[in-house]
């Protein structure tokens, strides 16, 4: 017998977001995770706010809504709060009751500020790394580094030159429009007389000969070789010589006395940075140019092809970071911006990873 289709709604409605939610459902594990290593930066967060004043917004929830963003390659704040919304799974994740009101999107650039002085990404970081080392998935002898070109929230039609004195923008009503044509070519542009009116910190860089330049910032990730998981993570202006400064910078901060490896590609192939290596007792397995630094004494041991085989995972983590995480695209300007969420996201993909080693 055929049901009719009334459209009838009831007055009340009881309804558990908890029951809603399959019991294996993959952000089960992951909200576990999330929710002892935010316990741990209690105390942290206490000081962040004053003890007068209007109640805000929980910080851990609007790091929880912004873990979501990254795991469910949402654009905006504005389009995540939509999804917060009416998902009854982002709710559940958040700790938002189904009646409860969601906040204002203009809610995260009015904290980003607070979350970015505290040093809240590097500290998540590392409080996920504890979790990760109570359940054995860290080595503490072999890692690997690389850095990545992240493009800059700025076009290249605002790569100005310094000295050109900056004029009002023209109105809509003049004929000019927001978007004004640029003829800049056969115009010679590098970084030392140019820089952009947009993000001034971003510089032009290219991937390779060939390749066009852009505005990019770059991003670098020391990995451990066990399971490759992200370590250490940041970001710096993209100069020539910023990846093998910034590998240098994360290496010293590697704890502990004992010698360890670290594998790398070829752009980290210089004396100077072997010779770094080695006085922070480092073995640098880094691939091989024509003119290497290194030499059959590092090179005719096992452990070098093993390490060469491992630094390549840590590709996987910038296509995840680029993709999933979708920062091929930066939605933020300035250095201490696009640190934050490019740590953050690193340490959204270790939660991934550590789920996906616990169900293996």
């Amino acid at each position: 017998m055929r049901t009719p289709d009334h459209q009838q709604q009831k007055m009340f409605f009881y309804v558990s977001a908890e029951r809603r939610i399959s019991k294996n459902h993959p952000l089960r594990p992951v909200k576990v995770m999330v929710e002892e290593c935010l316990k741990a930066l209690n105390e942290r967060f206490s000081k962040m706010y004053s003890t007068i004043g209007r109640p805000s917004i929980a910080p851990e929830r609007l790091l929880k809504a912004l873990l979501l963003q990254i795991l469910y390659s949402i654009r905006s704040e504005r389009a995540l709060m939509e999804h917060i919304d009416y998902n009854i799974l982002f709710r559940w994740f958040i700790g938002l009751h189904l009646d409860e009101p969601v906040w204002n999107h203009s809610t995260f650039s009015k904290n980003r500020d607070r979350l970015i002085e505290s040093d809240i990404a590097l500290s998540f970081l590392e409080s996920v790394l504890e979790k990760a080392g109570e359940e054995g998935l860290l080595s503490n002898e072999h890692f690997s580094v690389d850095g990545t070109l992240l493009e800059a929230w700025a076009s290249l039609k605002s790569f100005r030159p310094k000295d050109e004195p900056s004029s009002p923008p023209e109105s809509p009503s003049s004929g000019g429009g927001r978007n004004p044509e640029v003829d800049f070519h056969g115009e010679k542009r590098t970084n030392e007389t140019h820089a952009s009116t947009t993000d001034p910190e971003s510089l032009l860089a290219k991937k390779g000969k060939g390749k066009e330049a852009k505005l990019s910032f770059t991003g670098h990730v020391l990995m451990e070789n066990r399971n490759g998981l992200v370590v250490n993570a940041c970001v710096t202006q993209a100069r020539g010589t910023s990846e093998r400064e910034a590998a240098v910078e994360m290496i010293e901060e590697i704890t502990g006395e004992h010698r360890v490896t670290v594998g790398a590609d070829k752009a980290y192939d210089s004396k100077s940075f072997v010779k770094e290596c080695r006085q922070m007792k480092v073995t640098p397995h880094v691939a091989q140019k024509k003119d290497s630094a290194i030499d059959g004494r590092t090179t005719r041991y096992d452990g070098y092809g093993v390490s060469q085989r491992k630094r390549k995972r840590i590709e996987e983590v910038f296509g995840w970071l680029k993709t999933v995480a979708c920062l091929r695209k930066l939605r933020h300007r300035g250095t201490r911006k696009v640190e934050w969420i490019f740590t953050f996201a690193a340490a959204a993909y270790n939660l991934v990873r550590m789920r996906n080693l616990a169900v293996a």
